[in-house]
């Protein structure tokens, strides 16, 4: 497994000065790009091969969330491919305690090709450098998250704005979920969130958010104009 070391940062934390959710997210999202860049094939990498990954999938754990200060491990491994999707998990531990477990995730991506705009076989130039680990033990939940018919709410709709970019050119996938929890009345402490992004959110779209919960989870549709999709973040506060 690839892993890093860091700090917990103030700027990372919430209100009670615990790392955030985002901020979960984004340390997951470096730690599979500093393993590309480690291994020779990052941002430069895939700009001349005109391909990028685009996440299709999250689904992480969260034990515990760590206050401002404290030191932690981000890891990661890729443990399979399949045509045009990549299996990614990530493991986020206390650092120099690996059984001291802060959350877990399995992820899916999907390699695109960006002259033909659709997604490409991942050849084994591209995987191979990764190498293939067992998947981390984990309850692996469905890619697919059903939205209900009707009973949501539909909040005040947002424009996508250049702050909300990361270098390919869409909303990040962090972003989604920051927006989803915005629009959510209440305050709720995540113990495992599930994500399926259905397509990408570019500078200047519209999205409406539509809120639908139930006694076991919050469900927040981030829809475009046309009332579909871009992602769908559901929240388990168990």
């Amino acid at each position: 497994m690839y892993t890093f070391d860091s700090r917990v940062r103030y700027s990372e934390t919430d209100e009670n000065g615990n790392l955030s959710l985002e901020s979960l997210i984004d340390y997951m999202q470096d730690c599979t790009n500093f393993q590309s860049e480690d291994l020779g094939v990052g941002l430069e990498y895939h700009r001349q091969k005109n391909i990028m990954w685009v996440l299709n999938f999250w689904q992480i754990v969260i034990d515990e969330y760590p206050a401002m200060g404290e030191n932690i491990t981000v890891g990661t491994q890729a443990f399979g491919f399949e045509k045009m999707f990549g299996h990614r998990n990530f493991l986020v531990t206390h650092q120099g305690e690996p059984e001291h477990r802060i959350a877990i995730a399995n992820s899916l991506w999907v390699l695109m090709d960006l002259k033909k705009g659709r997604p490409m076989i991942v050849t084994p130039e591209i995987g191979d450098v990764y190498g293939i680990h067992e998947p981390l033990p984990m309850d692996y939940a469905s890619r697919k998250i059903k939205v209900p018919k009707d009973g949501g709410k539909e909040c005040d709709p947002f424009l996508v704005q250049e702050y909300h970019l990361d270098t390919n050119h869409h909303m990040n996938n962090g972003q989604y979920v920051r927006m989803a929890r915005a629009a959510l009345e209440r305050e709720i402490t995540v113990r495992e969130l599930r994500v399926e992004y259905r397509k990408q959110a570019m500078l200047g779209d519209q999205i409406t958010p539509v809120i639908y919960e139930t006694e076991e989870y919050c469900m927040v549709s981030l829809n475009g104009e046309d009332g579909k999709p871009y992602a769908v973040v559901q929240l388990f506060e168990r």
